[in-house]
């Protein structure tokens, strides 16, 4: 593929990596970004007025389950890091390169290599071989490592390699088959569920091995008031620990699980108001570091189930901008603070030269009207499958032109 000619936009409101947006824009060549603030086009350059609109990075989704082109450029996200929970789990060097080479031409795809192999939480995989091979960061999966002596020797190994470690942070011990967390809803819909402590438990193991081997540690969902006050005070005290969430858990209780809908089966299990609340909090303070779109499209077969039978996950890609845009307009955080939590941090994580509009970085670029109006409709969403906990919520927030490596993409 030839390099593209090199890209001015001007005319609209820079996201800038610190201080407040400001009007201008930006150049790209060869795929990185050259100048921002007051530019002027030069010859031969493909102009772009953006009237207005945010220029802002293209999103870093940190954790997905599939990749989905389309769902992914409507949402803004140009680089997507793949779970290692895939047909082929990602154990395998050759897997993480196979996955690694997915996305071209058009989307970068970062593949989080398996801490262990088959992802069975027993003898770790070729971690540092899968390095090499592409992987940014390394996933303990949809589960979480039981036994702690395994997860003591994973932290020490990707410590010495510089590798963020992401886990899932639910103690299987006591989640077992449940699907709700324990409380008022789950009794009152029949549904086998768990206390909220069982994220907590795993949060403090894990932070404690993280604390003792020096490692960096990336909690994929922090769902709950206990496991935050955990992370908060071990940020504190200097602990290598971050953590994300999805937009399910900032928005929605477990009353959206009322009449057993389905697309509102997810895991970690929709919490308590009071949890919400807490994440709120946690991200306003600097808590919580990651906004992911946890994006696993899931068809009928997976759905159109009893809700304890359904399977777990959301098509997040498309509602992760609107949704994170609805925090803004709440004051809850800052445009500034959300295309932290949507690109900055996870690019910082994952190791890769992007997230902000700086010269040296790619040129991965989203043109966004934070005011157009639209309405989620899990029946016309470009994703695989529309298992949406939004369907038919008015939203605000639409990507208007997307930009790889300063290519038109989408």
């Amino acid at each position: 593929m030839s390099a593209p000619a090199p890209l001015t936009i001007t005319g609209g409101l820079l996201i800038r990596p610190d201080g407040t947006p400001q009007k201008g824009g930006l150049r790209s060549a060869d795929g990185i970004i050259v100048a921002t603030g007051t530019i002027s086009p030069e010859p031969g350059d493909t102009v772009i007025e953006a009237k207005g609109a945010l220029i802002a990075p293209g999103l870093v989704d940190l954790g997905v389950f599939a990749i989905d082109k389309p769902a992914f450029h409507f949402g803004g996200i140009t680089r997507a890091a793949l779970m290692p929970d895939q047909g082929t789990v990602l154990d395998r060097p050759s897997a993480v390169r196979y996955a690694a080479q997915s996305g071209k031409p058009d989307l970068w795809v970062h593949p989080l290599a398996a801490a262990t192999g088959s992802l069975a939480g027993r003898e770790l995989a070729e971690i540092a071989l899968m390095r090499d091979a592409g992987a940014k960061a390394v996933a303990t999966g949809r589960h979480w490592i039981a036994d702690s002596g395994t997860m003591a020797r994973l932290l020490s190994y990707c410590a010495m390699l510089g590798l963020v470690v992401v886990t899932h942070a639910e103690d299987s011990g006591l989640t077992g088959s449940a699907v709700a967390t324990a409380g008022e809803m789950a009794t009152r819909l029949g549904l086998p569920s768990a206390p909220a402590e069982a994220e907590a438990l795993a949060v403090a193991r894990d932070i404690a091995l993280a604390e003792m081997t020096g490692a960096r540690l990336h909690i994929r969902q922090l769902t709950t008031a206990g496991s935050i006050a955990l992370v908060r005070a071990a940020k504190a005290r200097g602990v290598a620990v971050t953590a994300g969430v999805t937009p399910a858990h900032f928005m929605l209780s477990n009353l959206a699980m009322a009449e057993f809908r389905t697309f509102a089966r997810l895991s970690p299990p929709l919490r308590s108001e009071a949890d919400r609340r807490a994440v709120l909090a946690a991200l306003a303070d600097g808590t919580i570091d990651v906004i992911a779109s946890g994006h696993d499209p899931r068809g009928p077969e997976d759905k159109r189930l009893p809700f304890a039978d359904a399977e777990p996950g959301m098509a997040g890609a498309e509602t992760l901008l609107p949704m994170t845009l609805t925090l803004v307009r709440d004051g809850v955080i800052d445009l500034t603070r959300a295309f932290a939590l949507l690109a900055a941090n996870p690019a910082r994580l994952l190791g890769v030269d992007a997230g902000l509009l700086a010269t040296g970085m790619q040129a991965d670029i989203a043109l966004i009207d934070p005011a157009k109006p639209w309405v989620v409709d899990s029946g016309k969403m470009a994703a695989a499958a529309g298992n949406t906990p939004f369907d038919r919520q008015p939203v605000q927030g639409r990507v208007l032109a997307l930009f790889k490596g300063g290519a038109a993409v989408g």
